[in-house]
């Protein structure tokens, strides 16, 4: 009889420290802040009336409740393959002193304590103070489709992008297109249309770019896009 109680005892004390098989001790797995979604100044294609700016945007939140810090990138790429200037900063605004005259580009992205980042935000686009009468150049083209280095089908695709002028002048584009990387071949010259269609072969790697040009001289190059196809 002792040895059945001695059992039972020993039973109750295991699943005690056990604690039953219930696994609610374990840590969650850390969740990443949510994405920048408002950039609140500079406002995009905005002109700005001094070369020393005053950054905001709004505040990311955290699933699990972590503080957040924030990294403002700036560049005058909107690829940015190059930042010309990056911030850590634990406020939603920064005050920057910039080149005057220069096209940039900005974006933020948030980060937890435990150095989790959330996808950056949208890219905006200002031009700082410059000369007065000054004609600004083209912002860069962006690009809207086909996706940067997609995979597609068909024997035809249609390339379209976007493009402003902070002067709203009228904008033309010639368009490169090839296997050639950057693009050699002008497929499209001096188009009014921000959209081209092309002919393609499969299993091959296609490269195009569009350069923005505005009716005072004024011309942009934009970086080189790629997609393959099937």
């Amino acid at each position: 009889m002792k040895n059945v109680i001695y059992l039972i005892i020993a039973g109750i004390l295991t699943y005690s420290c056990s604690g039953g098989g219930d696994d609610s001790g374990e840590q969650a797995e850390n969740q990443a802040p949510t994405k920048v979604s408002t950039l609140t100044y500079p406002t995009n294609n905005l002109l700005c009336i001094t070369n020393v700016l005053d950054f905001q945007w709004e505040a990311a939140s955290d699933p699990d409740g972590d503080s957040v810090s924030y990294v403002l990138e700036i560049s005058q790429d909107n690829g940015f393959a190059a930042i010309d200037e990056s911030f850590t900063v634990s406020n939603t605004n920064k005050t920057v002193t910039l080149d005057k005259g220069i096209a940039y580009y900005w974006r933020v992205k948030a980060t937890d304590s435990k150095n989790l980042s959330s996808d950056y935000s949208s890219v905006y686009q200002f031009y700082t103070e410059g000369d007065g009468g000054l004609n600004h150049l083209p912002f860069a083209p962006e690009l809207l489709s086909p996706d940067l280095n997609t995979t597609i089908t068909g024997s035809t695709v249609n390339l379209n992008w976007k493009a402003n002028d902070v002067d709203d002048d009228s904008l033309t584009y010639d368009v490169f297109f090839g296997t050639e990387n950057p693009p050699v071949n002008k497929e499209g010259d001096n188009q009014e249309e921000n959209s081209l269609t092309v002919n393609i072969n499969a299993s091959t790697d296609y490269y195009w770019k569009v350069i923005a040009k505005d009716n005072n001289g004024g011309e942009t190059i934009g970086q080189v896009w790629s997609f393959s196809t099937q």
